[in-house]
């Protein structure tokens, strides 16, 4: 067992956990933050995508002592209040989920993808590519697709910040 000590959506927060305790475990399971999803837990599919550091990470393949002293953002971060992110309005606005399940990992993804492209600047064969690494069964990525494309628009003429964690 071991102290781990990080950020999570701004707040610090600490546990004892086994050193096999996987980051998507310790958010779930000691922090109740049930909006990232155990999908595959092989990290073939992105249902566990979080921001560590400002990157995106499949929080399925990391340790929770791995994620020690760094700065966590989840699905549960990114609203600021009632005020959902961008990413977040566009995939409500575009119908970019059906049933749900990938959806806090596909919107984790995107705003990375956006924030490393820069707003504005991405196009549908890039997010496609990009996108390769999460699995939706349910909507064939369409709607995902325009809603990433329009949120990135939207950012780009700074309609709605990001919210950076703190």
């Amino acid at each position: 067992m071991s102290e781990v000590s990080m950020s999570v959506n701004g707040r610090e927060v600490s546990a004892t956990v086994e050193g096999r305790t996987l980051l998507i475990h310790f958010l779930r399971e000691h922090l109740g933050l049930t909006g990232t999803h155990v999908g595959c837990d092989t990290s073939q599919c992105g249902a566990c995508v979080v921001h560590v550091d400002g990157k995106a990470v499949k929080s399925c393949s990391m340790l929770a002592a791995q994620a020690a002293g760094s700065q966590i953002t989840t699905i549960e971060g990114l609203a600021d209040g009632n005020d959902l992110h961008p990413v977040q309005a566009a995939f409500k606005e575009h119908h970019g989920l059906q049933c749900g399940f990938c959806t806090p990992g596909m919107i984790m993804a995107a705003t990375d993808m956006i924030e490393r492209h820069g707003p504005g600047n991405l196009d549908e064969a890039t997010v496609r590519a990009e996108l390769e690494g999460n699995i939706c069964r349910c909507t064939g990525y369409h709607n995902i697709v325009k809603a990433i494309l329009a949120a990135s628009k939207t950012m780009a003429k700074g309609k709605g910040k990001a919210k950076k964690a703190a």
